[in-house]
């Protein structure tokens, strides 16, 4: 079986008890932390800052100021896993910087210890990790909480940690002893491990502090818990912080945050929290996901963005044929009324008469209909003239109007006026011949 163990946050894995040791640029004492359960039981790249022999503690070197803040790509930084385990026990201040330590108390040392024990049974790749626990409040001392299965076990004593270990961890069934609870709402974990990294010691509790405040400033108290933890991994990335809930489709999601400072908390609660919206910027992985596809699904949100700069551009340039179509309908229409003025105009002489009115109904009658006729012709102009092919056909639709004007009475009579000066032209015609 694919063994479920990570616990590359808990664990120094030697035999003889002693880590590698190394040095750092400044003189700090680091030590690095084994991944055990992978298959080449290798070391990871991070790199652990124990303590800080010159005293200084300050924002600019530990803190949210620190130069290299920023300076490394986040995407992709959370190794797998699939399951993660919260034994909420004390306070970062009585943490030492390995659980598993000798000198920390027998509950987590000895849960620590089963869960090694069983990781090759384990079914789930499965992270452990300690969470601060008070007593009388909702986290006391001795409670466990799993994501993403969204429980709390209540009491976890020493005596029991096999049982839970077998039960709970390996064969994935319920402690009953432990009155399992169902968790709701968002819980925040913020890495804080001050005796594991300084960098941690001072952004920890800032993002404490402030996630607390705007908690309570925003009325989430009851649906948004946070609580400092030990050691995750990447304290390069400080502040660090994991924010485990369900999303919009009811899924239990677990997304981490790294280079976190007390201005972000805001827009967490705002736009992750209380949307749903991952923030790029700050995101280093997720629950679930390898290296590589935390970083895919990272370029994949991001694309989105991209295109819809470029739909808001075609949008523009849509909008602008748009009105350029709209300014050539309005010059047709300018067209179609100055034919109409024409038309008025004609029929209007130097007496100041109308030829287009008539004195009798009959005759205003079909002045109307000849008005409607106009009407429906210059619409009918209007949309062919908007189509850019037949736009050249104005002028010639301005002769034709004229000539669909023309009733078959008014033809008849020009006819009779034409026939009626020809007879008297002959006739004149043949008067002088015979004179």
């Amino acid at each position: 079986m694919a063994n479920g163990w990570d616990d590359s946050a808990a664990f120094v894995n030697s035999n003889n008890g002693s880590s590698p040791l190394g040095v750092e640029p400044d003189g700090a004492l680091l030590e690095t932390a084994p991944l055990i359960g992978s298959a080449s039981n290798s070391l990871p790249n991070d790199v652990l800052l124990l303590s800080d022999t010159s005293g200084h503690n300050s924002d600019a070197e530990h803190g949210f100021a620190r130069p290299e803040m920023y300076s490394k790509p986040l995407a992709g930084s959370v190794q797998f896993y699939e399951r993660h385990v919260f034994l909420c026990y004390k306070n970062p201040e009585s943490w030492p910087p390995q659980v598993e330590a000798a000198e920390f108390d027998r509950l987590p040392r000895l849960l620590a210890a089963a869960l090694k024990a069983r990781k090759n049974e384990i079914p789930r790749k499965t992270r452990f990790t300690i969470c601060e626990g008070r007593d009388g409040t909702e986290t006391s001392n001795g409670d466990v909480l799993i994501f993403p299965d969204m429980i709390r076990y209540k009491g976890l004593t020493h005596f029991d940690v096999d049982t839970f270990a077998e039960e709970v961890i390996v064969k994935d069934t319920e402690w009953l002893s432990g009155n399992p609870e169902i968790l709701t709402g968002s819980h925040i974990f913020v890495c804080a491990h001050t005796s594991r990294d300084r960098r941690c010691g001072v952004c920890g509790p800032a993002l404490i502090r402030r996630l607390r405040e705007d908690i309570e400033s925003r009325g989430l108290k009851g649906h948004v818990s946070v609580s400092p933890c030990s050691h995750v991994g990447g304290h390069k990335y400080a502040g660090n912080l994991i924010i485990y809930g369900p999303n919009a489709d009811g899924e239990v999601t677990g997304h981490w945050y790294g280079y976190v400072t007390p201005d972000d908390v805001p827009i967490l609660l705002d736009q992750h929290i209380g949307k749903g919206e991952i923030i790029d910027r700050l995101w280093r992985g997720q629950m679930g996901l390898t290296e590589e596809e935390q970083e895919k699904a990272h370029q994949e949100r991001l694309r989105p963005n991209e295109e819809t700069v470029l739909e808001k551009v075609d949008n523009e340039i849509g909008l602008e044929k748009v009105e350029k179509e709209t300014g050539s309908c309005n010059e047709n229409g300018n067209i179609i009324n100055g034919i109409q003025n024409d038309l008025a105009s004609c029929c209007q002489g130097s007496s100041a008469t109308n030829c287009c009115q008539s004195s009798t109904p009959e005759e205003n009658v079909q002045s109307d209909e000849l008005d409607m006729k106009l009407t429906n012709k210059n619409i009918e102009g209007s949309v062919e003239s908007s189509h850019p092919t037949r736009s050249s056909k104005g002028c010639w639709g301005r002769v034709s109007m004229w000539f669909e004007t023309w009733e078959r009475e008014d033809t008849y009579a020009t006819l009779a006026v034409i026939g009626a000066v020809a007879s008297v032209a002959i006739a004149y015609s043949v008067y002088r011949r015979s004179g």
